[in-house]
């Protein structure tokens, strides 16, 4: 299982990368590990100013739907068109191709409450 150390975690298995003010946003490969194989991914909220942990879309795997959770406040200013014709990719490559919205942070210090790597290895036991 893959946990780079330059991204920052949630509890509920989102990653983050800030570059300046905007924040590339996914879930991280023991997320998508735990869900299986995903096939649909639903994301309504581009343009729209969302609340830390407020629910920003869903991903469908064939066993379960789950939701997808903003890790901090922002707007929604892209949402990856990838990954609406490949689902997939979330499955293949979470960090990279599999990415899920880039938002402008409302407030950058925020990602300081986030997990660091070594954070996020303890709770999942990596």
């Amino acid at each position: 299982m893959e946990i780079p150390s330059n991204l920052r975690y949630t509890k509920d298995h989102e990653w983050l990368r800030l570059e300046g003010d905007v924040a590339t946003v996914g879930i991280t490969d023991f997320a998508q590990g735990e869900l299986g194989d995903i096939v649909f991914v639903d994301i309504p909220t581009e343009g729209e100013t969302l609340a830390a942990e407020e629910v920003f879309g869903s991903v469908e795997a064939v066993k379960t739907v789950s939701d997808l959770y903003l890790p901090i406040a922002g707007e929604v200013l892209e949402v990856n068109a990838a990954i609406d014709g490949q689902p997939d990719l979330v499955n293949s490559d979470p960090y990279g191709a599999g990415w899920m919205v880039r938002v402008k942070v409302a407030h950058v210090s925020d990602v300081d409450d986030l997990m660091d790597a070594d954070a996020y290895r303890a709770l999942v036991g990596a």
